[in-house]
């Protein structure tokens, strides 16, 4: 809901890898603060993202060009029809449950898709250290209590590798779900503080003509 085009790092090219969306502010009760565990960070963007994302900044571009501004740095990505804040009410009943009948989905929550967004990464192979980074959790240990059980090939598979002959001069290895973990009792619910819109660092890649794609 906080998303604004200055949080966006396009990258210079399509496989650049340093495309991602600075996570640096939340929108919770009409206000907006900082995310759950008061950090900002780093959410990697896929390639077909970023096409869909680029597209859409050169329509805004062009529009607050004809309307005589030259950035769109604070504007947000995803806006009211008065270009304020979306109101998250709106936004669930008016287009996201017509959606999901649409596409004959059982009904969710809006937060379920970050979920979904958390145990694909594990699906696909993406160790729990790099989902706990994309995710924004305080700890690992959070990551393990809520995605472990998604990691591809657990369980059974880890004792099948106790029958086999160790190689001669193999090295212990060692994964994420098995380091030492500090416990955090707080979860994801830890309290947001509210802040000033103005704090944080701006991207620039949002803000001249010569800066956007076609």
């Amino acid at each position: 809901m906080a998303l604004q085009w200055g949080d966006i790092q396009f990258g210079t090219r399509e496989d650049d890898p340093n495309r991602f969306i600075l996570v640096q502010r939340n929108f919770v009760h009409r206000q907006l603060t900082t995310p759950k565990n008061r950090k900002s960070r780093r959410v990697d963007m896929s390639k077909q993202l970023r096409a869909v994302l680029l597209k859409l900044r050169d329509e805004r571009l062009f529009s607050a060009f004809a309307a005589g501004r030259d950035s769109i740095l604070n504007d947000f990505v995803f806006p009211s029809p008065e270009g304020q804040v979306l109101d998250p009410d709106n936004l669930f009943h008016r287009y996201f449950l017509p959606v999901l009948t649409k596409s004959g989905l059982r009904r969710i929550r809006l937060h379920d898709l970050r979920h979904t967004f958390g145990s694909l990464l594990i699906q696909d192979g993406a160790t729990l250290a790099y989902v706990k980074e994309q995710m924004g959790h305080s700890s690992i240990q959070v990551t393990v209590d809520i995605y472990g059980h998604l990691v591809p090939g657990a369980n059974v598979a880890f004792v099948d590798r106790l029958d086999e002959t160790p190689k001669a001069g193999a090295k212990e290895t060692q994964t994420d779900a098995n380091r030492t973990q500090t416990p955090d009792f707080g979860g994801e619910e830890e309290s947001p503080q509210v802040v000033d819109s103005n704090w944080w660092r701006r991207l620039d890649s949002n803000q001249r003509p010569t800066d956007y794609e076609s």
